[in-house]
This record gives C-alpha cells, sequence and structure tokens, in this order.
C-alpha cells in the first residue's frame, strides 16, 4: 500500500467519526432546544474540513517537475571528428568485410579495461561508424533531444562521398542500422542505455532526414572519454577495415602500450579466424597506418616483438594536456 493510500484511509476514518458526531449532534438538539447554534456550527465545520481533505487525497501528489536541462556535444575543430573511446577501443564497430550481417541479441562486446558493452542488432562495420561520426559531427551545436534536419547530401558531403543513388541507398541502410539496435555500456562508472540514434524519419522525395540523438549520449563525452579522429587519415584509410580501426583505436591513446596481437583481434571483432592470417593482416594494416600517418602529419613508427604490437606516435595538443596533468597530479601524490 502506497502512503497516499494509507493517508486517504485515515481521512476517511474520521469522516466517518466525524459524520457519526454531527448525527449524536442532531439528535441532542431535537431532544435539547438549549443547544447553541454555535455547537452546532463547530461540528458542521469540521466535517467540511475533513471532507474537503478526503476530496484532495483522492488523488496521488503530483510530483515535482525537473527542470530540463539542454545537453549538448563538445565542439571539437572541423578537421576532426569526436568519437566516444568506447567506440574506438572495442569491437562495437568492428573490422569486418561487407556483406551479410550477423544479428546479435544481447551480445557482449569485447572491449578494453573497465568498459562493458551490450548489444542487441545488426553488426555494425567502420561504414556504419563513417556515418555515426559525419552525424555527430553535423549535430554537435544542436541541442540533443531536438530532431534535427540533415539531407543526404550533407551527410555524403561530410563523408567526402559523392551524392549518388547508389551512397544515398548505402547511407539509408547505414542509418537504420544505427538506429535500430540497443546498447548497454557502462564505461568509468557511468551508464548509458539506448541506441546510437534515437531517431531517423526519412523523406524520400526531397532526400532528407530528421534526426535525433539520445541526450543521455553526452555522458559518453565526459572529459578523457573521447577523441578528436583526424578526418583526412581515416579518409585515406577508406576501404580498409582494420587499418581504419588501427588508426581509431591508436588514436584514442596519447602514450600508446605494448599490445598483444591476439588482444587486437579480439577488439578488433575481426571476422578472421585464423589468428595467423590475422598477424599478417595486422602488419599490413599497421604499416599502412604508419606510412599514411606520417605523409599527413601525423609521424607513427611500430614494430612487432614477441607477438606484441609496440607503437610510437606523436600526442595531439589535447592529449599532450592530459599527458601533462597526469603527470602532474601523480607528482602531487
Amino acid at each position: 500500500m502506497s502512503s497516499t493510500d494509507g493517508s486517504r484511509d485515515k481521512l476517511l476514518a474520521a469522516f466517518e467519526r466525524a459524520t457519526k458526531r454531527r448525527e449524536e449532534v442532531d439528535r441532542k438538539e431535537t431532544a435539547s432546544p438549549t443547544k447553541t447554534l454555535d455547537n452546532i456550527q463547530n461540528s458542521l465545520d469540521n466535517v467540511s474540513s475533513l471532507e474537503s481533505l478526503v476530496d484532495s487525497n483522492s488523488q496521488p501528489p503530483a510530483l515535482a517537475s525537473t527542470p530540463s536541462r539542454e545537453a549538448q556535444l563538445p565542439i571539437w575543430p572541423e578537421p576532426t571528428r569526436g568519437v566516444p573511446n568506447v567506440a574506438l577501443r572495442s569491437a562495437l564497430f568492428g573490422a569486418i568485410r561487407p556483406g551479410k550481417r550477423e544479428y546479435l541479441e544481447k551480445r557482449e562486446i569485447a572491449a578494453q579495461g573497465n568498459q562493458a558493452i551490450r548489444y542487441t542488432g545488426a553488426r555494425l562495420d567502420q561504414g556504419d561508424l563513417d556515418v555515426w561520426q559525419a552525424v555527430l559531427h553535423l549535430m554537435r551545436k544542436q541541442n540533443l533531444g531536438s530532431d534535427v534536419q540533415l539531407t543526404a547530401a550533407q551527410i555524403l558531403r561530410e563523408m567526402k562521398k559523392t551524392d549518388t543513388g547508389k551512397n544515398r541507398q548505402t547511407l539509408n541502410r547505414r542509418l537504420t542500422r544505427l538506429g535500430a539496435n540497443m546498447l548497454e555500456l557502462e564505461v568509468n562508472g557511468r551508464s548509458y542505455e539506448g541506441s546510437l540514434i534515437d531517431d531517423v524519419y526519412q523523406h524520400k522525395e526531397e532526400r532528407w532526414y530528421l534526426i535525433r540523438l539520445n541526450p543521455r549520449l553526452v555522458v559518453l563525452f565526459d572529459e578523457d572519454q573521447f577523441t578528436q579522429i583526424d578526418w583526412d587519415i581515416r579518409n585515406a584509410l577508406e576501404g580498409k577495415p582494420l587499418a581504419q580501426w588501427l588508426h581509431g583505436y591508436y588514436s584514442s591513446h596519447a602514450a600508446p602500450y605494448p599490445v598483444k596481437t591476439e588482444t587486437l583481434h579480439s577488439l578488433s571483432g575481426s571476422d578472421t579466424t585464423s589468428i595467423y592470417r590475422f598477424r599478417q593482416n595486422l602488419k599490413a594494416a599497421m604499416q599502412l597506418l604508419a606510412t599514411t600517418s606520417t605523409e599527413l602529419g601525423q609521424p607513427m613508427t611500430f614494430s612487432v616483438e614477441d607477438n606484441k604490437v609496440y607503437v610510437e606516435k606523436t600526442p595531439t595538443p589535447s592529449q599532450r594536456r592530459h599527458l601533462h596533468k597526469k603527470k602532474a597530479t601523480k607528482a602531487i601524490r
């Protein structure tokens, strides 16, 4: 029984007692005309007050309204794309080949460290991540939770693709996948439950969409919980899913530590089942990534020793600030 039901029962009981008192007053007044009108009126007033209280408590009290708070994504610079680290350090957007997608039902997704992911929906690949990055980028100055109109041409242009029928069809499929899923995430004590895109409405004739993002996505963009991806490098790696995944993974680390090839195999969600074949693919993808990054102004080298991948790279300005802050914190301790 709720507290509201209990209060109502007490008031009804009091009301019944007061009614009986009024009946007694009426009988006494008939028998004894000397009963003063003031006493009668007082009794009637008490009954009326109880009636009002019963009526006011017949409905549960209104819940206090919670003030709405507008949520926005961080404003990262134009040449980059902001992506939560949990999406870059896991198999959520896997390094898989195009083709038929496996449907996952509450599947645990491989993730690094204290990150936990449970996913329901069609498997996502690096092409889906490209679309999600473009949507996040275009909507980063809008309030999360509001419907934002984007044209197919806008999204494709952000992805450096031409506005053709084939590309629009691919975009439609990817937007559908990004909206038709359910994520349960836990990252550093924070959690998120929802889809990657909250809602998508498509106007086919005029080729535009109304897209809405869940305001709670903002928890994935806390300080030090997202990475600014160099879009030029990622775009140069198009069609190389493992190299793109590795780019995202190592971009999310200011000072990468050695990682076993088996760990990278798991975290990347690679559909290459042979670990021997994966190691060969890994070396080729790392070489492509290192060469492309260096050519585009982000020097990077790697080596593979004792079944571990060692990477040296130049941290971004924001990562240098993070390393400085981390060093200062250790010095204080």
